[in-house]
């Protein structure tokens, strides 16, 4: 941290970068347009907007959306899977659900297709006691046999190798010796929990991922060293933390939710120097919200993510909950007559029709422009088409004004957003009164006020750069391993020297991987915790332990405490089941002061709006509006307000009242009735 600091996040729309001195507090920032499918030119055209020495930066931590597009989108590597026989339809028969809860359509298309799953002898027991040998021989044959078929990733994937995964290492040794590159996943090595169908799929996953994950790190970092930059280019992980360019596609699935992520780490560092520890994030860009909930300055970090139907990623990832509906967001009138918004997106190109760039469907972000709340002077002649647009698309069907179809459109999308919000919050036993609504993204804070409303949330922290924000959170994230073992046994017949052996075990390889980074750090942190459950149950509680070195009883208490708090309900006579034991070593890094944010030297001694215009807030209110960089410290205004910056803008409702911290931070408390 003695030189330059640079994180860069590309998003699907935008690629972002900030450049912080440490030394000076200097800040440079760009917001350059993402460029696909080859991400890695608008990282660097980033650099190149800011002027920026890279031979003087010291660190550059970026934030990918490699992985997690191409599963979404299924733009996969051509991978073949190694498994015991018998259980070659695993990843196909999944858990018995359906796409969609009603109704008899809905399809699901597994990773690895069936004709590239083969099957070879070999068997253990649930406690890794060999029952059938490993066929060696058939392992060679099918790895030849699944490069003959054109594959570039291999899976090797057996039943019970988290108890004893020696037939898993063989396997992979034999295919190694014909397999034509790094790209072999164990299923054991990413995640050694007991679940056959999850262990399958993160297995795969991290396969299919790998080769395109290595081809653009390995770009990337070519192409910043020919532009001078000296030292190791570090990923974002989805947990939070972040690991070297170098290994990084050797557990490539980790990777997956790595923008999402580092939003929420932006978030934990922006919320603890304002004060705040709970926080309902919130982050809305062009297609999608993303929602999580930080308790106590924790960022909540689950290993049982879906991202999908029937994609389970069972690494540890910050959770964090996605729905589809953003700025691009598409308004239609449906079969049934009922108005719509999502998920579908306009996206970027042509995007909504205020864009003018060939868009014919109403977004949103249509909808915001006719309500005053972006500048229709701004738009041009493309403003007017929006609202011919609305009258003829939802307006007219519905029998509503222009006005009234856009407040429409804007109140559903709302109520989406607010659901994302309620599901991370108030379905975890969580009030939202007791948070204060962390608003970031591009679109997030110009509706934050409307949420806090039907949300009750009393007041909302809109940070210096909205737009930016996960581009700081690579800055500020800190490093990050996370381990889960399974063991899966009654908590009464568990050895206690062997739980005790995990830990330790696990904190060691931890320290050693966060240390061995080169990055300075100033501490190093241990969390202990372990997966229980009652006997006979199915659903997992993670319980928090104060060290590595828990009694049984210890582990009783922690959990039949963690049951009643959760549950209200206590089952003393039940037996408790330890599944899984896990292990988050995290490396702290040196705080960055995020004052800077906002250059100081535009602010004026009081609040001046820079113009005005008419806002709809159920009729039409001339409305002040306030450019950011210009606002004092010392900052009180009463809504209604606009307030407008680079890479977003405000709306404060009538009867708000912003101020601003000593960082430049805004903070909106929304009166309630």
């Amino acid at each position: 941290m003695a030189g330059l600091v640079a994180g860069v996040d590309v998003g699907g729309t935008f690629t972002d970068l900030i450049i912080a001195d440490p030394a000076t507090r200097r800040v440079q920032l760009a917001k350059v347009p993402t460029t696909l499918p080859n991400q890695a030119q608008g990282v660097l055209t980033a650099f190149e907007a800011t002027g920026a020495d890279l031979s003087r930066i010291d660190l550059i931590v970026h934030g990918t959306t490699t992985t997690t597009n191409a599963v979404l989108e299924r733009r996969l590597s051509r991978t073949g899977l190694i498994t015991t026989a018998g259980f070659r339809d695993v990843l196909e028969l999944g858990r018995r659900t359906r796409p969609k809860a009603y109704g008899m359509d809905g399809r699901f298309v597994p990773i690895i297709p069936r004709d590239l799953r083969l099957e070879v002898a070999e068997r253990l027991d649930a406690q890794g006691n060999v029952l059938t040998p490993l066929d060696e021989s058939a392992v060679e044959k099918a790895a030849l046999r699944l490069l003959d078929l054109g594959c570039e990733s291999l899976v090797i994937h057996f039943l019970h190798a988290y108890a004893n995964p020696d037939h898993e290492k063989r396997a992979a040794d034999i295919a190694a010796r014909v397999w034509p590159n790094r790209h072999i996943t164990m299923g054991h090595a990413l995640l050694s929990e007991s679940r056959e169908y999850e262990r399958g799929v993160t297995a795969a996953v991290n396969a299919s991922v790998q080769p395109l994950l290595e081809r653009y790190v390995a770009s990337l970092a070519a192409e910043l060293r020919q532009r001078g930059y000296r030292n190791d280019l570090l990923v974002m992980n989805g947990n939070g933390g972040m690991v070297s360019a170098s290994t990084v596609s050797k557990e490539a699935v980790k990777t997956v939710m790595s923008g999402p992520a580092s939003g929420v780490m932006a978030a934990l560092a922006t919320g603890r120097r304002a004060g705040f520890a709970d926080l309902l994030t919130y982050d809305m860009g062009g297609t999608s919200t993303d929602v999580t909930m930080i308790r106590n300055g924790r960022a909540p970090v689950s290993n049982e993510i879906e991202i999908e139907y029937a994609m389970p990623i069972h690494v540890p990832m910050v959770d964090v909950r996605t729905i589809g509906a953003g700025g691009g967001s598409i308004a239609r009138i449906d079969g049934g007559g009922s108005l719509r918004v999502g998920p579908e997106s306009a996206g970027s190109m042509p995007g909504p029709i205020c864009y003018g760039r060939g868009g014919t469907q109403v977004t949103l972000s249509d909808a915001n422009l006719i309500l005053g709340r972006l500048p229709a002077a701004r738009f041009g002649q493309a403003a007017d088409a929006a609202r011919v647009a609305m009258m003829d698309q939802i307006a007219t069907p519905l029998g509503l004004s222009v006005e009234r179809a856009a407040e429409a459109v804007v109140r559903l999308a709302n109520t989406h957003m607010a659901g994302a919000i309620r599901m991370v919050s108030i379905s975890l036993g969580a009030d939202p009164r007791d948070f204060a609504l962390f608003a970031f993204g591009g679109a997030g804070p110009l509706h934050a006020t409307a949420l806090a409303r039907e949300l009750a949330v009393p007041r909302v922290l809109v940070p210096a750069r909205p737009g930016i924000t996960n581009a700081l959170g690579c800055v500020v994230a800190d490093l990050r391993q996370d381990y889960v073992r399974t063991l899966n046994r009654p908590l009464d017949t568990v050895d206690m020297a062997q739980v005790h052996a995990i830990f330790a075990a696990q904190e060691a390889q931890g320290r050693d991987l966060v240390t061995g980074e080169g990055i300075a750090l100033t501490d190093v942190r241990v969390e202990f915790s372990a997966d229980m459950q009652f006997v006979g149950q199915t659903h997992l509680l993670r319980v928090a332990l104060s060290d590595g070195q828990p009694t049984r009883g210890d582990l009783q208490h922690a959990f039949e405490a963690a049951y009643l708090k959760r549950f209200k309900v206590a089952l003393p006579t039940i037996k408790a089941n330890l599944v899984n034991l896990n292990v988050s070593v995290i490396g702290l890094r040196p705080a960055l002061d995020l004052s800077a944010l906002i250059d100081s030297g535009g602010r004026q001694a009081s609040a001046a709006p820079t113009g005005r215009r008419a806002v709809w807030f159920g009729a039409w209110i001339d409305t002040p509006v306030y450019w950011r960089d210009h606002l004092p410290l010392n900052l009180r205004l009463v809504g209604p307000a606009i307030i407008e910056q680079m890479d977003t803008t405000i709306l404060v409702e009538p009867g708000c009242i912003v101020t601003s911290d000593a960082d430049g931070n805004l903070l909106i408390e929304v009166p309630h009735d």
